[in-house]
């Protein structure tokens, strides 16, 4: 607290706000203060220049939350109120009270955080018809969006060529810290040969008018699934990161969702959009645009690694939270799909590297625990403790299981989509099952073996079967599948990364992908 300015320690106490308030939370960011009220957000610029913003004059500070009020209300018009002066008068500092100017705020009314589309994920409450409302909400958005020359320019060549070169000037001086080297080469090398196999292509975007004043930053974290949808925390600051194609925005959105690991509602808002705006070659840019953003998002994240109000635990979250979108970025380079199919017995954590895997790789995954219950038509968490072989676990039935897992994986495939099979695959033929796919449809194979310790199995199973969770697995199932296992032969060793699952599961994500961007 001691290192923040005067004024912002001072804004910390109730009597500085036009309403009564019980208590006051700090929230900041790179470029903003954000004060939380019982019932209102209040939001400062920090007096910085950041190459892409200036808020270093106190005339430009006010000019952009006046800017941001008028931009926001065009997706959330109730939930922005208005512009505020921050005063200084016999050494104490007020909002909208009397004294000297010292400061502009942006209040806002603030929004449930429970029904945030980022915490509905956590929770896995958003359906597809969410998907469905927020993507007409955003065709309609970029329909009567504002276009002009000006902002057509943005959809230039020239002008999308000089962003991305940015982003890698920019994060020069992380590599290695947030990005690797290889991961740097690799993503940089694809932007410009893209560019350069489609400038016809983004000649054609402008023509037909998909370069419009968007929203700029639109993922999770800013929607808002209250009375309707509300989107809000435009950017404001930089005309050139909102003026852009439509197909970079729905991009953004469907990349944050591969961030969360739910690239199936990724998938499902992309299909919905285009059905909606009838935006075809929309799908020709759509990784281009989604390396872009995921790139955008590490280096923001990395940004803060520079920040002088930025704790040393901060920084340490912002190095893993940056390297997980720049190994999205690098997975969207691939000219290829990914198969990826896991082994070994239950309890073994195949579900959770699965679910930590899809967010840094972008895939669908597709558990045969889920897909078992719902083809029972029961409740996800309701057990069935029936003995090997027996019940919704008898041979028939799992082969059912894997017969659909197997349908829904070609189907994704086929569109260019990854997938991970969340599965025991315990036999050489399901895995063979699984190889035979990956090269009918040009995917690249990988096993991923989950090899623990019993103790950890053994604790992992009583722990799990204590909460609501869709495996039925316990310690005598365990014990048999032990003695059913069949060993990996079906790949050479390269496609085969056995792990130990009892590490902690970023270091182990981080062993995962490392052994497959070697193997590429």
């Amino acid at each position: 607290m001691s290192k923040l300015p005067e004024m912002i320690q001072a804004l910390m106490r109730p009597e500085a706000y036009p309403e009564l308030t019980k208590r006051i939370e700090l929230e900041q960011t790179q470029m903003s203060f954000v004060f939380l009220t019982d019932n209102y957000a209040y939001k400062v610029k920090k007096p910085v220049n950041l190459g892409y913003l200036d808020y270093t004059t106190l005339e430009k500070r006010r000019h952009f939350c006046y800017k941001e009020v008028e931009l926001n209300k065009r997706l959330c018009n109730d939930a922005y109120l208005e512009v505020l002066t921050i005063n200084h008068q016999r050494h104490s500092y007020s909002i909208g009270g009397a004294g000297i100017v010292m400061e502009y705020v942006v209040k806002m009314r603030r929004l449930p955080q429970q029904l945030m589309m980022d915490r509905l994920i956590e929770r896995s409450e958003v359906t597809n018809e969410m998907i469905g409302r927020l993507a007409d909400k955003i065709n309609t958005f970029h329909k009567y969006a504002e276009t002009s020359n000006k902002i057509n320019n943005f959809g230039s060549l020239d002008i999308i060529s000089r962003n991305t070169e940015e982003n890698f000037s920019q994060t020069e001086k992380y590599i290695d810290n947030t990005i690797s080297s290889k991961q740097y080469k690799q993503i940089r090398n694809y932007n410009y040969v893209f560019l350069s196999n489609n400038a016809e292509l983004f000649k054609k975007r402008v023509g037909s008018n998909c370069i419009r004043d968007c929203h700029g930053d639109l993922h999770t974290a800013h929607i808002c699934f209250e009375n309707g949808i509300c989107i809000y925390d435009c950017i404001e600051f930089n005309d050139r990161f909102r003026y852009g194609d439509v197909a970079a925005e729905v991009a953004f959105l469907a990349m944050d969702l591969d961030h969360h690991g739910r690239a199936d509602l990724s998938r499902s808002f992309v299909k919905i959009y285009i059905a909606r705006s009838g935006d075809v070659e929309l799908k020709k840019l759509l990784n281009f645009y989604k390396c872009y953003r995921a790139y955008v998002r590490g280096k923001v994240a990395s940004f803060k690694l520079d920040d002088v109000y930025t704790t040393d635990a901060e920084k340490e979250k912002a190095i893993e939270t940056a390297s997980s979108y720049f190994d999205l970025a690098c997975t969207y380079v691939k000219s290829k799909p990914n198969l990826i199919i896991t082994t070994g017995l239950i309890g073994s954590g195949k579900t959770t590297l699965s679910k930590a895997l899809a967010s840094r790789m972008g895939l669908v995954v597709l558990s045969s625990d889920v897909i078992r219950k719902r083809l029972a038509r029961i409740p996800q968490t309701e057990h069935r403790f029936e003995t090997y072989n027996s019940g919704i676990y008898s041979p028939e039935f799992s082969r059912k299981t894997y017969d659909a897992m197997f349908f829904e994986a070609k189907n994704i495939l086929s569109e260019g989509d990854s997938v991970i099979m969340d599965g025991s695959f315990i036999k050489n033929a399901e895995r063979q099952r699984a190889k035979s796919l990956a090269e009918e449809m040009n995917a690249s194979f990988y096993i991923l073996e989950c090899s623990p310790d019993e103790e950890t199995i053994q604790r992992y199973l009583n722990r799990r079967l204590q909460k609501d969770n869709v495996s039925d697995g316990r310690w005598e199932i365990y014990l048999v599948q032990k003695d059913n296992f069949e060993p990996v032969l079906e790949v050479s060793p390269h496609k085969h990364v056995i792990i130990n699952t009892a590490q902690p599961i970023y270091d182990t994500v981080r062993y995962v992908i490392d052994k497959i961007v070697r193997n590429e």
